[in-house]
């Protein structure tokens, strides 16, 4: 089978895949809803008692606002993708002249853009809250890359899960560490006051190169060394996961 009927392939099921989102929208507003109560909660209520040295704490908090987004966002690719595996669709696609690679690249794509649309709305928030960047186009174009980076990454982590699982909330249980691991990282205090065993975890997870990587793109100021830290994170968690989604994949269905 020739790349262009795999593309052609995974185009069709990436519509039906996305007529489904957009017919229950309200998944992207629930994907949103949680990082944007975090939002208002941090800013409004603990922002003033927070030192980030001088910055606005909005400014210096949206970066890890939005790594929780697409944490939240991919539980529901894991959740849609064991609804299929559960009802027998991966069987019936596998019996027709479809490349097997279209079946889960049409959900990864639909979660890139379920999560984009999410993060614009997030972004979008922050603003009215008072967000203000000193990013160029270059910045912004280079935040965007590295914040899809880490939805594919992730993405891939939730394809995992929904082949895995044996049961719904097994499928998207394993969000929940992802989205409470910013805690446990530069996202919302600086590392410099942490407990030493707390700091060491902090600063050598992947959530902290990341946040500063975008926090230092945002603000327009030198990246540094932090963004291949990041970039290393997420290529090595996409490599990871997408060599075991394709080993479970053959494993379940040949």
């Amino acid at each position: 089978m020739n790349a262009a009927h795999a593309l052609a392939d995974t185009a069709t099921l990436t519509k039906r895949s996305l007529a489904h989102v957009l017919r229950s929208p309200d998944t992207i507003v629930t994907t949103a809803i949680m990082p944007i109560a975090f939002l208002l909660l941090f800013v409004y209520v603990f922002g003033g008692a927070i030192d980030v040295g001088g910055a606005r704490y909005v400014d210096y908090l949206l970066p890890g606002i939005l790594l929780i987004t697409v944490a939240s966002g991919v539980a529901y690719t894991a959740y849609r993708l064991f609804l299929d595996v559960q009802g027998g669709l991966n069987e019936r696609f596998r019996s027709m002249p479809i490349a097997r690679s279209s079946v889960l690249w049409a959900h990864v794509l639909t979660s890139l853009a379920a999560n984009v649309a999410a993060l614009v709305i997030v972004t979008g928030v922050a603003l009215i809250m008072g967000f203000r960047t000193n990013a160029g186009v270059g910045a912004w174009l280079a935040v965007a890359g590295v914040l899809l980076l880490f939805t594919l990454a992730l993405t891939w982590l939730a394809v995992v899960s929904g082949l895995a699982a044996k049961s719904i909330d097994g499928a998207s249980a394993f969000s929940y560490p992802l989205i409470f691991l910013p805690f446990l990282s530069s996202a919302f205090v600086p590392t410099e006051g942490m407990p030493g065993p707390v700091r060491w975890f902090a600063e050598n997870q992947p959530v902290t190169p990341i946040v500063e990587t975008l926090r230092a793109l945002f603000a327009g100021t030198a990246v540094g060394s932090e963004i291949w830290v990041a970039l290393g994170w997420c290529v090595g968690v996409l490599a990871v996961s997408w060599l075991a989604a394709i080993a479970i994949t053959r494993r379940r269905f040949g």
